[in-house]
């Protein structure tokens, strides 16, 4: 058995995280002792770790509860899975394109940039000036 403070430490899950997931209903509510102290077992410890995981790689908390549903029901086929998963990876590679947007515009603006002092700086001009970007980011 876990209390709260240990199940935080063990997946590096912040207490108030745990707490809400229960209220999302992501995590079964953990029993309780006496004195009122939230206790969890292994399984609580691995489903938090799931959706520890699907969180860094991005996922909303509706695909994982989908995830979580399909994970219950291991008879049925992955497609379902694989189509959220597949939702997520195009939406990363969105934020990458944009990102790599950025970084040319910023690299463009700084490498413009040749002023001695603020009155000729590209960079102020060019952020008080959209049109002067080379780029629609």
């Amino acid at each position: 058995m876990y209390s709260i403070g240990d199940l935080s430490r063990q997946t590096g899950v912040k207490v108030p995280t745990i707490r809400y997931y229960e209220q999302m209903g992501l995590l079964e509510a953990a029993g309780r002792t006496e004195g009122n102290q939230r206790r969890y077992d292994a399984a609580h410890l691995d489903r938090l770790g799931f959706i520890k995981h699907a969180r860094d790689l991005g996922f909303t908390l509706e695909a994982i509860r989908e995830l979580i549903d399909l994970s219950g029901h291991p008879e049925r086929p992955c497609t379902h899975a694989d189509e959220i998963a597949a939702r997520q990876l195009d939406i990363v590679r969105d934020k990458i394109a944009r990102l790599q947007r950025l970084e040319s515009e910023l690299t463009r603006m700084v490498g413009t940039c040749h002023g001695d002092h603020v009155r000729d700086c590209y960079v102020i001009r060019s952020l008080a000036n959209h049109e002067m970007c080379s780029t629609d980011h």
